[in-house]
């Protein structure tokens, strides 16, 4: 069954069927990842009343060869097909030079960003802390009482931000009954079995308990760790996330379609990866983060906070954590991964394949959407790495 082939009939046949069971597993993901507001409780990213203007001059890049890590030679589009890819758009110098749609897939169609929400909740933190309302160096507790007995006591908001928390917690995906399945019970992603209590999310935050390692000294990723970051934000402006992400950045940044984003049974949001949002505001975000917080004139963002998530990321911490395989020349500031030290690229990584890639040398911005089968694929995720830094040089 092609994935296209989901949820069609009225009613579509039981092995058609979408359901909270099944939404994240392969073919019914497609259909999931671009139809969260129907299978789970959302709150509403308003778009802006204006939307940014987005000019195109479009080049056939889609046939463009190169050669994947594995030595073996392909193409963007065979490279669209063999990833599960549902969307890419290519910006050059501000203008969307190649944009392409997988099969079901518009303009107008939000998709799911996993863990692309803990870099716009890393943005969103520059532009309330220019304002006055949180401070990186604050105490989590500080905000937060009721987590003095977890692993977030004596810990600060930059450690949340560069996943530099000493935290007792496994991010595996596959587990069935590992920390993440624990906490997609929690917030509402997944139906516990039977006898087991789902709970809500910022009840499981409280449970989180100190791993014996200071904070601040080794990246070690945690999905939770944004979470607390966003009720951090919530608690220090008096306001709910999605009401601070519509009014600080996508509002501002001219978002032409509204996003959303995934609530637990307490309406607390999973700001660590349920936000969904359409590919051509994803590119509007992404030339902001390029272009030093500025869309058309206007700074939304701090330039010092972009500078700092360039330059500022602790290497040494990195190459200490869990993820220094993936980039070995990278490091991570602000929920936002450089790749490579020496170039400055910035990407914004999400499982099941999503990414903003965004390249200051080369005046460059990629936005490639997926429903990969695999959770973590790191050999995908290379396979579009040298796919982008292709698009790249043929472009430069």
């Amino acid at each position: 069954m092609r994935p296209t082939d989901i949820m069609r009939g009225c009613p579509p046949p039981p092995e058609a069927q979408v359901t909270k069971a099944n939404w994240r597993t392969y073919p019914a993901i497609r259909w999931g990842f671009t139809h969260a507001r129907e299978l789970l409780p959302t709150a509403a990213i308003r778009r802006a009343a204006q939307p940014s203007s987005l000019f195109s001059a479009q080049r056939e890049l889609t046939g463009l060869p190169f050669t994947a890590p594995d030595g073996q030679a392909t193409t963007i589009a065979e490279t669209l097909q063999a990833t599960d890819a549902d969307a890419l758009i290519v910006m050059h110098r501000g203008v969307i030079v190649t944009e392409w749609y997988g099969e079901g897939m518009s303009v107008t169609t939000p998709h799911m960003l996993c863990s692309v929400s803990k870099s716009i909740c890393g943005t969103l933190g520059g532009v309330l802390a220019a304002r006055g309302l949180i401070d990186p160096a604050d105490q989590v507790t500080t905000h937060l009482p009721e987590l003095a007995d977890t692993a977030y006591r004596d810990c600060t908001v930059r450690h949340l931000l560069d996943m530099q928390v000493g935290i007792r917690f496994e991010e595996d995906y596959d587990d069935p009954n590992g920390d993440v399945t624990r906490y997609r019970y929690s917030s509402g992603w997944d139906v516990a079995p039977p006898g087991v209590p789902s709970g809500d999310q910022r009840g499981f935050l409280t449970t989180l308990r100190p791993s014996g390692k200071p904070h601040g000294e080794v990246f070690h990723y945690v999905s939770p760790n944004t979470d607390v970051c966003g009720w951090v934000y919530e608690r220090a402006c008096g306001a709910p996330y999605a009401k601070l992400l519509s009014d600080y950045l996508w509002q501002p940044m001219g978002a032409a379609e509204d996003a959303s984003i995934t609530l637990d049974s307490m309406g607390a949001g999973r700001f660590a990866g349920g936000i969904s949002a359409t590919a051509r505001d994803l590119a509007r975000f992404g030339e902001m983060i390029r272009c030093r917080g500025l869309v058309q004139g206007r700074q939304v963002v701090p330039g010092a906070w972009i500078d700092d998530i360039h330059d500022a990321g602790n290497r040494e911490a990195w190459t200490n954590g869990d993820l220094a395989f993936v980039f070995p020349e990278g490091r991570y500031r602000s929920n936002w991964y450089t790749v490579d030290t020496r170039r400055r690229d910035l990407a914004a990584v999400g499982i099941h394949g999503q990414w903003i890639y965004v390249d200051v040398a080369s005046d460059t911005v990629i936005v490639k959407l997926a429903t990969q089968a695999k959770a973590l694929d790191v050999t995908q995720d290379h396979r579009w790495l040298a796919a982008f830094r292709e698009i790249i040089a043929h472009l430069s």
